[in-house]
């Protein structure tokens, strides 16, 4: 015997995960996009490409800030048209960012870190969930991570 699964192969995407960026205007467009219209854009463009096998959608941040890449997945999964897939979220910069802020690589800002990354994972969890209601007085969280020419 092969060893070799009779299934095999399996559907085109089965049981793999996308890291793509949500659907949003460039950083230089000088119309901005609500998180609702980044919604529609972002689920149409998934519905049309995606196929149903694949079992999850984790979005990078792609320069967003905190709380416009939380908002925005937030709207994402509360967008009322079809998604066979998880959505949820593979942040770097946006769920570290303020974290980094808050610790200044110092000791005694240890536990402020923690708190702010606590925070940050909860209201990307309910984001993921479409639950997210939105946060105030987190004004680092709304500073933008865009980079220009920025290589990974």
């Amino acid at each position: 015997s092969s060893g070799i699964n009779a299934e095999w192969p399996l559907r085109p995407g089965e049981g793999s995960l996308l890291k793509p960026n949500m659907v949003t205007p460039g950083n230089s467009c000088p119309k901005l996009a609500t998180p609702e219209q980044v919604a529609e854009a972002t689920v149409v463009t998934l519905q049309r490409t995606v196929p149903v096998s694949v079992v999850g959608v984790t979005f990078l941040s792609g320069g967003q800030s905190e709380q416009k890449a939380t908002a925005n997945l937030n709207a994402i999964n509360a967008y009322q048209g079809t998604k066979p897939w998880a959505l949820t979220f593979s942040y770097g910069r946006a769920l570290q960012a303020s974290v980094l802020k808050a610790w200044e690589g110092k000791n005694e800002n240890v536990k402020a870190a923690q708190d702010t990354l606590l925070f940050r994972s909860r209201a990307n969890s309910l984001a993921a969930l479409g639950k997210y209601t939105g946060e105030e007085n987190a004004s680092s969280a709304s500073e933008s991570l865009f980079v220009a020419n920025h290589v990974y």
